[in-house]
């Protein structure tokens, strides 16, 4: 696919993180009781609500279950989605199909978002060791950890897969688009900032009263 030859440029725009979107799997309907009656009508809806949020400018950071259809399914639903795309996705989940076609890829298929980026893949867990003005560490992956790098000096984990149904112990926070944050949007790295200070406020008051009684 001619990935060696071509550069794909972070721009200054935003930073949004998501997952678990299944374009294209209509089955996730019945299992998250999302309200559609086609996988078509849900792809529609999903591709609507990204670029309500997202601009051309954006970057955005897809933890996983895009989709369980080939690359070039997966290709179509990109160029149609805003922003510079980075997938964290493991190779044996559900993406682990478009993820081998893209891995022997002969460049006919361009791997591009609407914004004309090409679309990068990290199969393992990715860290973001800095983002101005922002936490200097977030640990990005698919599935979420009970332990991560640098959790014990406060380090942030973002993660998908348990549709809203995860609450780990520490920083984290399930990104995934059927989470009540999420409201099928990706989330924005502020939104983030604000959940992981509300997380980190609980716990210390937590501790407060554990003391206290």
């Amino acid at each position: 696919m001619g990935k060696t030859k071509r550069k794909n440029v972070m721009v200054g725009g935003r930073v949004f993180f998501t997952s678990d979107h299944h374009f294209g799997h209509f089955n996730i309907t019945k299992y998250q009781n999302r309200p559609f009656n086609s996988s078509k009508e849900m792809d529609e809806f999903l591709i609507e609500k990204w670029n309500s949020v997202v601009s051309s400018e954006d970057i955005v950071f897809h933890l996983g279950d895009f989709t369980l259809r080939g690359l070039k399914f997966a290709d179509m639903i990109w160029r149609r989605l805003n922003g510079n795309i980075k997938m964290v996705a493991p190779p044996y989940h559900h993406d682990r199909k478009w993820i081998e076609e893209y891995r022997i890829g002969d460049g006919s298929i361009p791997c591009e978002s609407k914004s004309g980026l090409l679309v990068d893949l990290y199969e393992g867990p990715h860290v973001l060791q800095t983002i101005e003005g922002f936490h200097p560490h977030i640990v990005l992956y698919h599935f979420p950890f009970a332990v991560w790098d640098r959790k014990h000096y406060g380090s942030w984990h973002l993660h998908g897969h348990s549709h809203g149904r995860f609450k780990g112990e520490g920083l984290c926070m399930d990104v995934g688009v059927d989470t009540e944050i999420a409201n099928y949007c990706p989330v924005s790295l502020e939104q983030v900032r604000d959940f992981m200070e509300n997380t980190k406020k609980e716990f210390l008051e937590s501790i407060t009263l554990a003391k206290v009684e």
